[in-house]
């Protein structure tokens, strides 16, 4: 794959997440009551954003020549976190997700060779290719995050559906293995969750077998819960 196809299937698959994030916007039902076990668009987005935004961060730091900050990680499942989400008002929300998505596009274009594929270039990138930490936080994380709205708001249909379209996204982009991977592994999660057992078990397999990086995932992933009971988890993690 040459750089310019590593650029295209990047902000292909951003701009899909982006896609999603309005839709979720759009149609999202106001007023509902929420959580940090279910929740809402707005949050949702405004989580999904501030990942994204500090992804951008990195990326407009090395065009600098400067260090990025630190980025901690967060409980989902506390109330103070969701809470701080929630209070955020809807418009300033959609417009920061907007700005942020192009940024990350921006910088997708701008940024060296070098610095997209050699983790080595940067000590706090950890050995870890920039390229593939841009289709982690501005796809895989953000097509997560909808999929569980929609499970969590009795809409399993959706979020496979949306899943489903991510990992034929993929494809379409010829995007590398290990981004593929993780939109088979997205799908898996959806499919267990929904219920749909042998269809979930035939992604994780795909998902492992493009990008074996998710193994470690799958063995503690509560998505996977349905295929752990049933022991088909065991059976695809040992081959």
């Amino acid at each position: 794959m040459t750089t310019t196809q590593l650029r295209t299937a990047i902000t292909g698959l951003l701009a899909f997440a982006a896609a999603e994030e309005e839709t979720l916007f759009a149609a999202a039902v106001r007023g509902d009551s929420g959580g940090p076990r279910r929740w809402l668009a707005v949050p949702t987005l405004a989580h999904i954003t501030e990942f994204k935004s500090q992804q951008s961060q990195r990326a407009m730091a090395i065009l600098s020549g400067r260090t990025p900050p630190a980025f901690g990680e967060i409980d989902h499942t506390a109330e103070s976190v969701y809470a701080a989400y929630a209070t955020r008002p809807a418009e300033e929300v959609l417009s920061e997700s907007r700005q942020v998505t192009a940024s990350l596009i921006d910088a997708v274009r701008a940024l060296a060779d070098e610095d997209l594929l050699d983790p080595s270039r940067h000590s706090w990138l950890r050995g870890r290719t920039l390229w593939l930490q841009i289709i982690v936080r501005g796809f895989w994380h953000p097509t997560g995050h909808l999929a569980d709205y929609y499970l969590q708001h009795d809409q399993p249909e959706r979020a496979v559906a949306l899943q489903s379209h991510a990992l034929a996204t993929a494809r379409y982009l010829h995007a590398p293995d290990q981004a593929t991977g993780m939109a088979a592994y997205g799908l898996a999660c959806a499919q267990a969750t929904s219920g749909l057992g042998e269809d979930a078990a035939r992604a994780l397999s795909e998902a492992i077998t493009l990008n074996p990086d998710v193994r470690a995932n799958a063995a503690r992933d509560a998505d996977l819960a349905s295929l752990r009971d049933s022991g088909q988890l065991d059976r695809i993690l040992a081959v």
